[in-house]
């Protein structure tokens, strides 16, 4: 199958279940603090580390590549790009890049925070 289908199919799966936790947060816990964002966040993060870790240390050749782009880019993509994020500091922080790893998370969250700041902005003087 081809890689960009297997990571579509993936990622709709993931984004089912991202949508199903934060239904289930919502509707048990609550509006007041964003729960399932944050189980989601934490959950896809851990199993980011138990993937890669098996993949790098256990699997060898017995996950094709296009399986470790479902289960990763795909499902884990879909479910939160948290732990792709997560993965990519964690390793940058491995190689002994601590000063790349810093810029990474902070840069992005900043960044990240900023943009949602001035898209609501634009969005905001347009109407």
């Amino acid at each position: 199958m081809n890689a960009t289908l297997l990571v579509f199919v993936g990622a709709g799966i993931g984004g089912a279940l991202r949508h199903t936790v934060n239904s289930a947060c919502l509707r048990y816990c609550g509006p007041d603090f964003p729960l399932g964002t944050m189980l989601v966040n934490i959950a896809g993060s851990l199993v980011m580390g138990l993937l890669a870790g098996y993949f790098a240390f256990k699997a060898g050749e017995s996950w094709s590549q296009p399986a470790r782009l479902f289960a990763t880019t795909g499902l884990l993509g879909g479910f939160t790009t948290f732990s792709a994020f997560s993965l990519d500091a964690v390793l940058l922080w491995e190689r002994g890049q601590a000063g790349m790893a810093a810029f990474y998370v902070l840069g992005s969250v900043i960044l990240s925070l900023a943009g949602l700041v001035a898209g609501l902005a634009l969005v905001r003087a347009m109407t």
